[in-house]
């Protein structure tokens, strides 16, 4: 069996003679051929316990503390259980194998829940199918924040094609986006497609010199502003805008619908599965009521 030579020189360190090194005795049911380094009555820390406590490179002096740290944590633990173990009542110790008993038949019930569901459902959803949740749900979709549809660029203060670029960015035509867009490799950031939805405050995080420009006069439509900052020139439009509790635009919740969607597939399936087992649990008189 091999060890990592950092874990093993941390182990000579801590334990310094070989007379330390105890072995797995006959209490324990596995047999674990391999050094114990700590011990707390018949349970056991092994040396490969530590296989993931040291990272990789780390000096030799940091691994100490950070072992010596993790088997007193596992130590302070383990007396714990024993003196926890020791003192419980009788009532609490029925009630905690209850408990235990409970959450491991909810473990195996939705695992075998979830197995079902990853075999049956149906995640294919059209755009039709949201478009009509949309439609039927719109006042559950109400924005709790503003957002915003805009188009800006960023280009450094020596940018040369500095004159040009904004006469292209001002402008509505196609071609004039498109001969914008050959300008990019030379922008230091930029979005020129104005129909995706930001929050005003990743807006403020994409463009900074705006954190002290008015809140009013920004959410408002705008064809052009321009502002600075020490390293360069923020060109900005502001295609649309939609205050707190306007309804959000399909496309900003679409994948919000898609989850919703996803999620009441699966509650009527669950159900349908409940439904079907106890049925046939009945037809094979494998469920009876008296």
């Amino acid at each position: 069996m091999k060890y990592n030579i950092t874990y093993i020189t941390v182990f000579v360190l801590l334990f310094v003679s070989c007379d330390k090194i105890s072995f797995l005795k006959k209490k324990d049911t596995v047999v674990r051929d391999e050094p114990i380094i700590a011990s707390v009555g018949d349970v056991h820390l092994y040396l490969s316990d530590l296989k993931d406590v040291v990272p990789k490179k780390i000096p030799r002096k940091d691994s100490i503390i950070l072992v010596k740290s993790f088997i007193n944590s596992w130590a302070k633990k383990q007396l714990l259980l024993l003196k926890a173990e020791k003192n419980i009542s009788l009532v609490n110790s029925n009630r905690i194998d209850l408990l235990v008993k409970n959450y491991k038949e909810s473990l195996y019930i939705n695992g075998y829940k979830e197995n079902l569901i990853n075999q049956q459902l149906d995640t294919l959803i059209s755009e039709q199918e949201i478009k009509d949740y949309y439609t039927k749900n719109k006042d559950n979709f109400r924005l709790n924040e503003e957002l915003l549809q805009m188009k800006f660029i960023y280009f450094g203060k020596d940018f040369l094609d500095k004159k040009e670029a904004i006469e292209k960015f001002k402008s509505d035509e196609e071609e004039d986006l498109e001969a914008l867009e050959y300008l990019t490799i030379n922008f230091k950031d930029y979005s020129l497609r104005d129909s995706t939805w930001v929050t005003y405050d990743k807006f403020l995080l994409k463009i900074p010199p705006f954190r002290y420009y008015s809140k009013e006069k920004l959410l408002k439509k705008s064809k052009f502003i321009q502002k600075e900052d020490s390293l360069g020139v923020y060109l900005v439009a502001v295609n649309n805008v939609l205050k707190r509790n306007d309804v959000a635009p399909l496309s900003y919740i679409k994948n919000n619908i898609k989850q919703l969607i996803l999620h009441k597939r699966k509650i009527e399936l669950v159900k349908e599965i409940e439904k079907t087992l106890i049925n046939d649990a009945i037809k094979n008189n494998e469920f009876k009521e008296y």
